[in-house]
């Protein structure tokens, strides 16, 4: 009697048929909560270590605009030289995303994942003992690959985790905590700065962040604790490349990506130099609007689970949510930039909200296409094209402004730009079914 009840705990909540989609068992109360007991509380503790670490994640990486002008003034930098060491993070991270997609699959996740984190936790302290601009640089260097790991061992850990039905909601989980980041470093950081300096900032929040290690190794254990056997992936990167969704998944995450990097680079400077906002308006409406990002994506991440769990195909749902998302996103902004102030602001607002939809169920869409076998390295990859977002964007922009001195041509470009996202996500991805690899 025993071993039948463990037997039809193992089953996974959600299943695939061949040459179907992902079809529900049940309906479930709560998406994260799918399994009974233990295994149902191992689930919710690794997704909301997850969470925090993409929280802890986007405020390493953006703490060193936050400083840059003590840090500039301190250490007597050229404006070259802060634009060098702003942008270094992303060569790093760029180029490292599919060689941390490919450990993923191929190691425990769970060591993987550490490594990472400890690298780039370690490399944020050091900075704050760091004089000279080579240190600084190499420091930013050795961030971008420690955070290489994140994404893929999100994607890995989901998809051994979460069946279907609860996917929407745990990668939002994780989508808000990319949006807390910038708004806890924006409020806090800046404040803390002001008060203590830059150094002691980044050398305190590296070491505590460390302490993310400890509750990784006692709740996860070694391979996991996932809904079906998983087999280490043999399909390599040559055949992940004649995929078709494969790019439309790495189109809608570039647009996605453009967006989101618009509004981080070069949003502060257009409130202030053409909405002549002051600086503290400024911070507490683009703080307000990273946290109108979380709350949406943990809202329709929610809502794209329930809407499963009632029938809905993951074809549907999930690109629903991506595409409209995506799409609004971009033609809110471009219409902020000719409403009057208080209007700009309400459609600012509603932008950010655009973006957290989009962001709940871009990855959900991944770990379900490339399933247990190839997760690691389809988001190492797609996270790779995605990210070269982060060199265009600020890039295009600030040539854009220079030849036309205004802002207006840049947000019609981020718009067109995020409408093709869109395109992507409705027409270029296939169903949203798991990829029979062939071994």
């Amino acid at each position: 009697m025993f071993k039948g009840r463990a037997e039809e705990l193992k089953k996974p909540l959600a299943t695939t048929r061949i040459g179907g989609e992902n079809v529900r068992r049940q309906h479930l109360p709560l998406p994260i909560h799918n399994e009974s007991g233990r295994s149902s509380r191992t689930i919710a503790r690794v997704v909301t270590l997850l969470a925090l670490a993409a929280l802890i994640n986007y405020i390493d990486r953006g703490n060193l605009s936050i400083a840059a002008s003590l840090l500039k003034d301190e250490l007597h930098l050229s404006a070259t030289q802060l634009g060098i060491l702003l942008s270094s993070f992303f060569w790093t991270y760029s180029l490292f995303l599919p060689i941390s997609g490919w450990l993923a699959d191929r190691f425990d996740v769970k060591w993987v994942m550490a490594i990472g984190f400890f690298l780039w936790s370690g490399a944020t302290a050091v900075t704050g003992g760091l004089h000279a601009f080579s240190a600084l640089l190499a420091a930013r260097l050795m961030l971008g690959i420690g955070e290489s790991a994140a994404y893929p061992c999100y994607a890995r850990t989901l998809v051994r985790h979460v069946p279907e039905v609860g996917r929407g909601f745990a990668n939002a989980l994780i989508a808000a905590g990319v949006g807390c980041g910038p708004a806890l470093g924006t409020f806090f950081g800046g404040t803390l700065m002001a008060r203590y300096g830059w150094r002691p900032f980044f050398l305190v929040l590296g070491v505590v962040s460390m302490a993310w290690l400890i509750p990784w190794f006692l709740w996860v254990p070694p391979g996991g604790t996932a809904i079906s056997h998983v087999e280490k992936g043999d399909a390599g990167f040559r055949k992940l490349l004649k995929v078709r969704s494969m790019w439309g998944t790495c189109g809608g995450l570039f647009g996605a990506n453009y967006v989101l990097y618009f509004e981080i680079t070069w949003l502060p400077y257009y409130l202030q130099r053409e909405r002549h906002w002051p600086l503290e308006t400024m911070a507490k409406i683009a703080g307000v609007g990273y946290l109108c990002y979380s709350a949406a994506a943990v809202t329709f991440g929610w809502i794209s689970d329930r809407w499963i769990a009632a029938g809905g195909t993951p074809t549907l749902v999930r690109k629903t949510f991506a595409g409209i998302g995506a799409g609004s996103a971009g033609l809110l902004l471009l219409a902020c930039a000719v409403a009057s102030p208080r209007l700009s602001v309400v459609l600012l607002l509603l932008a950010f909200a655009a973006g957290g939809m989009c962001g709940s169920n871009i990855w959900a869409i991944t770990q379900t296409l490339a399933g247990p076998k190839m997760t690691g390295r389809w988001t190492g990859l797609q996270n790779f094209i995605g990210n070269l977002a982060g060199f265009l964007a600020p890039t295009v922009t600030g040539f854009v402004i220079d030849h036309t001195g205004h802002f207006f041509m840049a947000f019609v470009i981020m718009a067109v730009v995020a409408l093709l996202a869109a395109l992507s996500y409705f027409f270029v991805i296939g169903p949203v079914e798991e990829i029979a690899w062939e071994r």
